[in-house]
């Protein structure tokens, strides 16, 4: 029985050797050593979806490591089924996703979620898009108030098609019902591509919708007519566009777009992850190509996105209390 210990005695400074020797190995396996899985939570050809796999591109040149960034769709819900992935995750820095507001931040006011913002670990802000209205060119209407008369004359004829319930689109939509006197018919949609296959057919009258993602449709070869920007000041992406607040209508909209991932990432993961989107965000090609889809760039870091998501949560609070956007 005594041999047992003296045996153990003998071999404990070789095992220790050996654990010293596999540390180093085990503290430097280098991070992505998989693919990185991208959620977007609208479908394909979305404006999300095409600044999406552009981020994409750039992350990889700074993630290092060959690393490989997957996008994948998850439309539905409003932008719900995606958000809810990327929160549920597990927190090994292999999946992350954009986030949208308001939705990320109005599905949880109007119902139960598996998802909240502060359940993300914040990677950095990158778009910040006006809202929008447009209209097939071949409509008459081509102005707010022209809008207004023909929804006054016909009532419930206006149709207009959003990203879904609580979206950006949706909300402005009820906000310019409200100060207009008129009540519209909503189409809610899974994602911007599917809104702009529907006004393009003419299936509905009205397109809800950013700026920077109606802009790159017009381009494509859509013949559209951008009646309004919801933004404080004529967006540069779109100068001959009248803001809503020209037109008399104090309706102020727009969507960030930001990349996340689930809370808790280990540090040093996180860190790489968080200086990644930084430089790809800084990165003068990507901005180059960025301006060509017309996708109004802002980059915040973590810590002021942050800030701008806990602002905005209280507010669209406040608007729940005064304003319930759903259909019922």
């Amino acid at each position: 029985m005594q041999r047992i210990p003296s045996l153990l005695k003998r071999l404990l400074p070789a095992l220790a050797l050996c654990a010293a020797a596999v540390a180093p190995g085990v503290a430097q396996a280098a991070y992505p050593e998989q693919p990185v899985k991208m959620v977007v939570a609208y479908a394909a050809g979305g404006g999300t979806d095409i600044i999406a796999r552009l981020m994409a591109q750039y992350m990889t040149k700074y993630l290092g490591n060959n690393a490989s960034i997957v996008v994948v769709n998850r439309p539905g819900a409003g932008g719900g089924i995606g958000f809810a992935e990327v929160a549920n995750a597990h927190a090994d820095g292999y999946t992350i996703g954009f986030i949208n507001t308001p939705n990320v931040l109005t599905i949880p006011i109007e119902r139960k979620a598996t998802f909240h913002w502060q359940n993300y670990d914040l990677l950095g802000n990158i778009v910040d898009d006006p809202g929008n209205f447009s209209v097939h060119a071949d409509t008459p209407v081509k102005s707010l108030a022209e809008l207004v008369s023909y929804a006054k004359a016909n009532p419930g004829k206006v149709t207009y098609g959003t990203t879904g319930i609580g979206s950006d689109d949706h909300l402005a939509a009820l906000m310019f019902e409200r100060a207009a006197g008129i009540k519209m018919t909503h189409v809610p949609f899974k994602g911007a591509a599917e809104v702009h296959n529907a006004i393009a057919s003419k299936q509905i009258m009205l397109a809800a919708m950013n700026i920077g993602e109606a802009m790159q449709y017009q381009k494509g070869g859509t013949p559209m007519r951008h009646l309004g920007q919801m933004s404080e000041k004529r967006s540069n992406l779109a100068p001959n566009v009248p803001t809503f607040k020209e037109q008399g209508f104090n309706v102020i909209m727009a969507s960030l777009r930001g990349i996340a991932a689930p809370k808790n990432l280990p540090p040093a993961v996180r860190e790489q992850l968080v200086n990644a989107v930084q430089k790809a965000a800084a990165d003068p090609e990507f901005q180059a190509k960025a301006l060509g889809y017309f996708a109004p760039l802002r980059y915040l870091p973590p810590a002021a996105y942050a800030t701008e998501l806990k602002e905005n949560e209280a507010d669209f609070k406040q608007l729940w209390q005064t304003m319930p956007w759903t259909d019922k």
